[in-house]
């Protein structure tokens, strides 16, 4: 729990009541590898920090699962365009490797922003990390070719990338696993 407050005291002074009215309303939550932590269909209700672990986010495909996205320990995640709408999420978020979460409730949430002084800056700041990877994710897939694409993740999380199955890999970067496969025979 610390970590969040470290993450949070880098952009704005807590006190230790604003730190109370928020941790108090913390949930932790652990899930075993391959877990779905919210499918399609389910309204996000929390906006988490991953303490230890990493997730996907995927659309599910009959055929191949379409992998838009990961969050990595250390990071906020949520099904956000979900969560800040109440409607139903139309992908799943799974967890690749056992992981554990911090979470809050959208209601609890509400309530820190009502009751101490930084709770706004606090959801602005979950919020802006998590449209800020949003958009660095659009503009990659808009000026950077697959290659670029895998060497970028492969440079930002080299430790974490090895755990995450080459399918997946190769679905975020928008291309086939034998596609990835000659990249990587191609880099090596």
């Amino acid at each position: 729990m610390e970590k969040i407050r470290t993450l949070f005291e880098q952009q704005v002074s807590m006190s230790d009541r604003d730190w109370e009215v928020f941790s108090s309303r913390l949930q932790l939550k652990t899930f075993s590898a391959k877990s779905n932590i919210l499918e399609v269909g389910n309204t996000e209700n929390y906006l988490s920090f991953i303490q230890s672990g990493m997730v996907r986010y995927f659309i599910p495909e009959e055929l191949d699962d379409l992998t838009f996205g990961f969050s990595f320990e250390g990071e906020f995640m949520s099904a956000y365009d979900a969560f800040i709408t109440r409607k139903p999420s139309v992908y799943n978020i799974q967890s690749l490797v056992p992981t554990t979460l911090w979470r809050i409730h959208y209601d609890d949430l509400q309530v820190v922003y009502d009751k101490s002084t930084v709770g706004n800056t606090i959801g602005r700041f979950a919020a802006e990390g998590l449209f800020l990877k949003k958009a660095k994710r659009e503009l990659e897939l808009l000026k950077e070719t697959a290659e670029e694409r895998y060497l970028k993740l492969f440079k930002e999380r080299p430790e974490l990338i090895k755990k995450i199955p080459l399918k997946y890999i190769a679905s975020y970067i928008g291309i086939t696993p034998q596609a990835l496969s000659r990249i990587r025979k191609r880099i090596s």
